[in-house]
């Protein structure tokens, strides 16, 4: 028996873990990749109140400098109740919406901005536009008609949502067919779907045209009503929102992981083409011993009719070329009468009886198939002698 060194084991063990710990390393990675692009949100995003990067105390102090009253409201009741026909609803996290907080928008007075609605809040407020894709950057001219576009000029708007420009809507900040800010006619109201809320947001109020475009959208009637909702109660309605809604940005993005994953085990297990390598198996086995190990996993699993066919297969390969045949008949089924025949009339047994032995069912119980050996080896060594 040979014995592996131990420069052969280790080498084995690294060989065999390299391609699981390439796996591992590609989702590890695929991990960080998924967490840097997972969109945080704070809790005081667009809050009037909050002075934070991602806040927008900036815009609301500058609008009450202006003149323009800017209420403030964290329901969508509180909301109804404060606006006119000429005041200017601000509609921000609009995923905490629900069905009922959309038919109370819709029924309330005065213009809306629609912060980066998605597809259910636009079916209820703003029904002909229709999600796009996404744009990154800064923008060009806004080449629209929008008064508070035109003296905005070019604006951050960092990541941002896309949207259609539905039949008598005018799209600003266009990208191909679709545009990062919509104004649309909804009945008597004015529906403006801006794609970011970078513009209005303290870090970024001072970048580009970012300050005019928010003041004049926002101060462009009398008042102002700046909507912040509140987190709905557990199992509150809202809306018809599909699962790729509900599952978080980051989950989407695990089928990616697992398929890089899948792909790079793929790789590593993949057959490689190139000169036959011999290598000395580690461990030589007698033959015996095989058979043993053989013969108990018949046993273990009940295969009298696997063990059988396995012994006579044996047997008809070792009498077709003494009895003269092509070495292929002993597979054929169809040789099966001639080998039948040419072995009865070698040995003293019958047709019947040879036909059984090698042709025969499955046996009965153990003690037939401790039978069939010694009659196939009789069969066997009364055709060699003859």
């Amino acid at each position: 028996m040979t014995v592996p060194t131990a420069r052969q084991v280790a080498g084995r063990r690294l060989r065999a873990s390299r391609g699981v710990a390439g796996a591992l390393l590609a989702v590890v990675l695929v991990a960080i990749i998924l967490a840097a692009l997972r969109p945080a949100t704070p809790a005081d995003a667009l809050d009037p109140a909050s002075p934070g990067q991602d806040g927008a105390r900036a815009l609301a102090e500058i609008l009450r400098q202006r003149g323009t009253p800017l209420t403030v409201a964290r329901t969508t009741t509180d909301a109804a109740e404060h606006s006119t026909s000429d005041s200017v609803v601000v509609v921000t996290r609009p995923g905490r919406l629900t069905r009922t907080d959309l038919l109370r928008l819709s029924a309330a007075p005065g213009d809306l901005v629609l912060v980066a609605p998605s597809a259910r809040v636009l079916a209820a407020l703003a029904p002909t536009v229709e999600e796009g894709g996404r744009s990154y950057g800064d923008s060009g001219p806004p080449d629209c008609p929008v008064p508070a576009a035109q003296q905005a000029g070019t604006i951050a708007f960092g990541s941002s949502l896309t949207y259609t420009i539905p039949a008598g809507a005018t799209g600003c900040y266009r990208e191909g067919d679709q545009a990062r800010l919509v104004q649309v006619p909804v009945g008597s109201r004015t529906v403006t779907v801006l794609g970011s809320a970078a513009p209005l947001t303290n870090a970024h109020l001072d970048e580009e045209g970012d300050a005019a475009l928010a003041l004049n959208l926002v101060g462009a009637r009398s008042s102002a009503v700046w909507l912040v909702p509140d987190l709905p109660p557990p199992g509150a309605d809202r809306g018809d929102r599909s699962l790729g809604d509900m599952v978080p940005f980051g989950w989407r993005l695990l089928p990616v992981g697992l398929a890089v994953a899948v792909v790079l085990v793929a790789l590593w297990r993949m057959r490689r083409f190139g000169p036959v390598v011999a290598e000395a198996l580690p461990v030589v086995v007698r033959s015996a011993e095989t058979i043993e190990g053989r013969s108990r996993l018949y046993r273990a699993h009940h295969a009298r009719g696997s063990a059988a066919e396995a012994l006579r297969a044996s047997a008809r390969a070792r009498l077709v070329p003494l009895l003269g045949l092509p070495r292929g008949a002993a597979t054929d089924p169809a040789a099966a009468p001639e080998i039948v025949t040419a072995v009865a009339r070698r040995t003293t047994h019958d047709e019947a009886a040879v036909g059984h032995a090698l042709y025969g069912p499955e046996p009965a119980d153990d003690a037939a198939l401790v039978a069939l050996p010694g009659l196939l080896d009789d069969l066997e060594r009364q055709v060699r002698d003859s």
